[in-house]
């Protein structure tokens, strides 16, 4: 037990530099709400839902982050600050890291009938602050969700999605591959499909100011000839 609680430990400072200590990280909000995570999910499993929830409100108060009772989570998660919410039917992987303000959150079933309405995360996954991760989705392995971006679609393996609804950078599988991305966002956009056209747009703009320059220059020209004769 405690060889686990060490190895969880280690595994949280090898992404956050913070911590000069395993004892700081345990005074992290995220350690404390995903121990009593567990104990919750535990009195989920056999069914004693009222006091499943009286967990879940008591770790909500004390961490600002609400993890349902019934949500699933693997090895080495981590939750970086706080304010986050994961719903009832959400499953997630081993070595997760999820930053502040963020939601895996459910859509409505049209039938009004419960079932799988959260998403499914998969393992080393990194989602950045802000996210919103929305419906039974799955999002794939190692996969990169930016700061702020709304996720409503199925995520390939190794992905980084940005943007509002969310869309894949296409990242160099060299650059995903790197052991941590911290807040699931590439800082130089590596494989942003629109940054060379915009370029492209800059240098035809400039062209085009400075035919536009030659232009007026080549009137004024022809005016004063016109004025001295």
């Amino acid at each position: 037990m405690f060889d686990r609680l060490r190895l969880y430990l280690d595994s949280i400072r090898a992404r956050d530099p913070a911590p000069r200590s395993r004892w700081e990280v345990l005074l992290y909000p995220g350690v404390l709400a995903l121990g009593l995570h567990r104990v919750a999910h535990w009195l989920f499993e056999a069914e004693l839902f009222f006091l499943a929830r009286f967990v879940n409100h008591l770790s909500r108060f004390l961490t600002a982050i609400d993890i349902h009772p019934g949500a699933r989570i693997g090895r080495n998660f981590f939750v970086d600050h706080g304010f986050t919410v994961i719903g009832e039917t959400a499953e997630i992987g081993d070595d997760v890291t999820i930053y502040q303000n963020v939601t895996l959150g459910g859509t409505n079933p049209a039938n009004g009938i419960a079932g799988k309405r959260h998403p499914t995360i998969g393992d080393g996954v990194i989602i950045g602050s802000g996210a919103q991760v929305i419906g039974p989705i799955v999002v794939g392995r190692r996969a990169r969700i930016g700061a702020n971006a709304v996720v409503l679609d199925d995520v390939p393996d190794g992905a980084t999605m940005v943007g509002f609804k969310a869309r894949s950078t296409l990242v160099p599988v060299e650059t995903y591959m790197r052991g941590f991305m911290p807040y699931g966002t590439p800082c130089d956009e590596p494989g942003e499909p629109r940054r060379g056209k915009l370029e492209d747009l800059e240098q035809e703009v400039a062209a085009l100011r400075a035919e536009l320059a030659a232009l007026r220059s080549e009137q004024a020209s022809t005016r004063r000839s016109g004025t001295d004769n």
